[in-house]
């Protein structure tokens, strides 16, 4: 029986050729086994002698051997049916075909042998055949040549063995064959080194699962069969040591041969493609890159450093430098990688699965930084997908979509400050905010210009952190980067990512600490990103009612899917420790905890408990914040949450009123406090006393949670006026009131956050197509000192502040605050004290109206011997009307406020003065 090609599918230690549907007779066995004792030497004297006897004869059978090979290789489009082997074996002769049954047999059970001597010249027979064959190499070609039997090379017909040989031409044949190996007897049955028709198909198609099992090289019976895949070469040669061996080329970029070696040895390719040679490693000769633990903690959900395993690394493998690709496709028929590198035909780079984790992975060798690529997903309805890397650490300048490889050679110079970031938590520490839209701070810059400028900037005015939007690739700019597309990869607008970390490092030796935005509550429906990414919801909630965010027209996460929450914590880590960021404001968090969250009746399904709660968000929420401040000690984590949700900043494992466990941030926006104090300033102030509970109620649930005040760009911006034009009235009462509140805001329980431009009163709104208007500072500006001053007052504010304990160390604990008079509606006026763990206490008194007020008495402490202004926003340096009290301000014995001592101050119209002990 013609034996078959070796099929993917198929035991590793049994191929398809060894698979005989005949079972040998008893008599057979019994036979066989006496044959087996004849003694070595008799067994090859009998045969040679069988040979010289029946030399003509065997020539009619080398002839009828070799039509039969032609059709069987002409058949070999279905190699799987069995039937063409023995329709093949009918039209040669009985004494023929006994001859071709006894070799199989011999091959692959060696238990059917007719005769030792039968078997022994089909042994000869095969190994001459396949030693004039195999692959073309210059030696192997003279030895053909001197055969007086036709044969003919691999590039010819690598399947075809040749008739029988000689005696004296299989010596000749022998000695000049280049490889020094030949084929052992238990190898002696060769088989077709092709690729068979399914796994062609496959390959073709790309919608194979293990390439690695077809391509590459692989013992066979016979030798080591080479098989490659190179759509548009010319030619593959094997080369391995002194071996060259031209591969056969077997149509539609195949190519196979059959080399008579013991074992796969180290080898390469030359491929030749026109005009080119390219000397490779072959992708399919290596083990995966991933290991057990990998794979089982991805498949847990559990990899808290997956960009280390997914997505594109330069590096070396067996020995060999190239590139790891590898991604998250559990839903895909096939997976194949484009790139510049093949000229965006993924076709010959098939990815193999990795057992049942849903991961691909291909190591590519020769494959290098800076290369662009994207991954080929056949979708489970068999149409194609061209995606970008979820896990992509670096990409093309939008508008363009590619994946960039790359990795970092960025050295640190950071190691002070990520030491003494730890030792103070952030709620107990100065902690005021300067938040920056990158691209529009200076539009034109680099991060590395950036880390030329910014810093000593934000250092000049005293601010502590800044705040940086957006970090993560997005495709649309108008988005301010709350659209996330690349959410591994700093936008590629403004430089690399080591520029990226330079920027950082930059701001850390200033003494600066860097907070990102960051959205993991919903990603855009591009399709060439993470939408439906491998033909199925994957990212996104299978119910589209889930999935789809009512407000924005985006997806929203599956937080109930433990490897889209690894996706998540996991990039939560990347940022803090790939780049050292210093904490993660978490945007739109209300979105993520409701499942009614911008939806009416009907459009949603209420949780198991009957309630509107996300209880997936919720958990992902908790493991995102608990693994985060695991890890890396001194990061804060934001959440900007505008529900009166219970226990944004509760510690996780303590549960609430509610019976959640809180989510463990670190921090929260008030919005309550940001929505109603720009209410109440935006109202002309004869109006004001009517609305003097919007400054006030704050202080009802101000020790709720662990506040920051924000004034973002969200609140100057598209309609909202900028801080300054929020304010009623004439230039002068603009400013002053933008001075004001400042003041107020900067004394108020909790952190401060302020958005670029609003330092110096810009009157317009911000606008990300050109920034701050900076030209206000520009000394020949008639209006400059009105803009100069305010900033002043701000670098000021942070100064005094940062050495003040009192107005930072209890800003979550109510011992820290205590009214003077906090119903002054009337006067609208407000006054009180923030004081530090030791007592020492600070006064803030508001002046909301647009009058002095003279002798203003107010209830103070009687141990303080005097007090003296530290900050008064009236000041003629700020643009004020310079109405101030100079001198310290002794406390007198008369009662007011409820307390035992009291002093006179003269209040400067529109201001805040801080007061403290001389």
């Amino acid at each position: 029986m013609t034996p078959r090609s070796e099929s993917s599918g198929s035991h590793p230690k049994k191929t398809a050729g060894e698979k005989i549907p005949e079972q040998p007779t008893a008599a057979q066995q019994k036979s066989a086994a006496k044959k087996t004792a004849v003694p070595k030497q008799a067994a090859k004297k009998a045969a040679a002698k069988k040979a010289a006897s029946a030399q003509s004869p065997a020539k009619k059978t080398t002839a009828a051997k070799t039509t039969a090979a032609k059709k069987a290789v002409a058949k070999k489009a279905d190699p799987a049916k069995a039937t063409a082997a023995k329709a093949t074996a009918k039209k040669v002769t009985a004494k023929q075909t006994a001859a071709k049954k006894t070799a199989a047999k011999k091959a692959t059970a060696k238990k059917t042998t007719a005769t030792k001597a039968a078997a022994k010249k089909t042994t000869a027979t095969k190994a001459a055949a396949a030693r004039t064959t195999a692959a073309g190499t210059p030696a192997k070609k003279a030895a053909a040549k001197k055969a007086p039997a036709k044969t003919a090379t691999a590039k010819k017909a690598p399947a075809k063995t040749a008739g029988a040989k000689t005696a004296g031409a299989r010596k000749a044949a022998a000695k000049k064959t280049a490889p020094a190996q030949v084929v052992p007897p238990e190898m002696e049955v060769a088989v077709s080194p092709a690729v068979d028709a399914v796994d062609r198909e496959r390959l073709l198609g790309g919608t194979h699962h293990d390439p690695h099992s077809v391509l590459g090289a692989h013992p066979v019976p016979g030798g080591v069969a080479f098989r490659a895949f190179r759509p548009y070469a010319l030619s593959v040669t094997v080369v391995a040591g002194e071996l060259r061996a031209e591969l056969h080329d077997d149509g539609q970029g195949f190519f196979s041969g059959l080399l008579p070696l013991r074992e796969v040895p180290a080898y390469r390719l030359l491929v030749e493609y026109e005009g080119t040679l390219l000397d490779t490693e072959d992708a399919y000769r290596f083990l995966p890159t991933l290991g057990d633990l990998d794979l089982h903690l991805i498949g847990e959900g559990r990899h808290e450093e997956l960009w280390t395993a997914l997505g594109a690394h330069p590096m070396t493998h067996e020995g060999v430098t190239g590139t790891r690709f590898s991604v998250w496709a559990p839903n895909a028929q096939g997976v194949r990688v484009a790139g510049t590198f093949n000229f965006w035909d993924g076709t010959g780079h098939v990815m193999r699965s990795l057992g049942s984790s849903g991961v691909w992975e291909l190591f590519l060798p020769d494959i290098g930084e800076g290369e662009l690529y994207k991954f080929e997903i056949t979708r489970p309805d068999g149409s194609k997908t061209l995606r970008a890397d979820p896990l992509a650490r670096r990409t093309e300048v939008p508008p363009a979509t590619s994946s960039v490889i790359t990795s970092s050679r960025y050295e640190w110079g950071d190691a002070e400050w990520l030491d003494r970031r730890a030792q103070t938590p952030a709620h107990e520490a100065p902690f005021s905010v300067y938040e920056v839209h990158l691209a529009s701070w200076r539009p034109g810059l680099t991060y590395r210009q950036l880390a030329d400028q910014l810093p000593g900037y934000v250092k000049n005015l005293g601010f502590t952190h800044v705040e940086l939007m957006p970090v993560a690739e997005h495709p649309f700019g108008g988005s301010w980067g709350y659209q996330v597309t690349g959410f591994y990869a700093p936008t590629a607008r403004l430089g690399t990512p080591d520029d990226f970390r330079h920027l950082v490092d930059s701001l850390h030796r200033a003494g600066i600490g860097v907070l990102m935005d960051w959205v993991p509550a919903h990603f855009p429906r591009d399709d060439w990103a993470l939408a439906e990414f491998d033909g199925r919801p994957l990212y996104e909630h299978a119910d589209p009612l889930r999935a789809a965010h009512p407000d924005w027209g985006t997806l929203e996460f599956d937080f109930g899917r433990r490897e889209v929450r690894n996706f998540l914590v996991s990039n939560a880590l990347y940022w803090c420790e790939e780049f050292h960021i210093d904490g993660l404001r978490v945007d739109a968090v209300a979105s993520m905890l409701y499942l009614d969250y911008s939806r009416e009746a009907g459009q949603w399904t209420p949780n198991e408990h009957g309630g509107r709660e996300n209880l997936d968000a919720v958990a992902f929420l908790q493991e995102m914040n608990a693994t985060v401040y695991h890890r890396v000690p001194g990061v804060v984590t934001i959440a900007e949450e505008s529900t009166a949700w219970d226990g944004v900043t509760r510690a996780t494992h303590h549960e609430g009123p509610s019976g959640f466990g809180g989510l463990g941030f670190g921090l929260k926006w008030n919005m309550g406090w940001m929505h109603d104090s720009l209410q109440y300033m935006s109202h002309e102030p004869v109006h004001r006393k009517y609305h003097h509970h919007e400054m006030t109620f704050s202080m009802v649930y101000a020790y709720s949670e662990n506040y920051v005040l924000p004034i973002s760009h969200d609140e100057v911006v598209h309609g909202k006026r900028s801080l300054v034009s929020k304010m009623p009235g004439d230039w002068w009462q603009q400013r002053a009131g933008h001075r004001a509140y400042l003041g107020f805001m900067w004394a108020h329980p909790g952190k401060q956050l302020l958005f670029m431009g609003q330092e110096f009163a810009q009157g317009a709104e911000w606008s990300e197509a050109h920034g701050p208007d900076w030209w206000l500072l520009d000394p020949g500006y008639g209006a400059e000192p009105d803009h100069r001053g305010v900033r002043d007052l701000v670098r000021d504010l942070n100064t005094v502040y940062r050495a003040t304990p009192a107005l930072w160390r209890l800003d979550t604990d109510p011992a820290g605050f205590e009214w003077v008079v906090g119903d002054a509606a009337d006067d609208n006026v407000l006054a009180f004290l923030r004081l530090d763990p030791e007592g020492t206490p600070i006064l803030a008194v508001s002046n909301f109206a647009p009058v002095a007020r003279q002798d203003y008495r107010l209830g103070v402490p009687e141990d303080v011997p005097a007090w003296h202004e530290a900050v008064n926003t009236d000041a003629a340096r700020y643009g004020g009307s310079d109405i101030t009290n100079p001198d310290p301000v002794k406390p007198e014995a008369q009662p007011w406020h409820g307390r035992p001592a009291s002093i006179r101050l003269t209040l400067p119209p529109l201001s805040t003065v801080w007061l403290r002990p001389a």
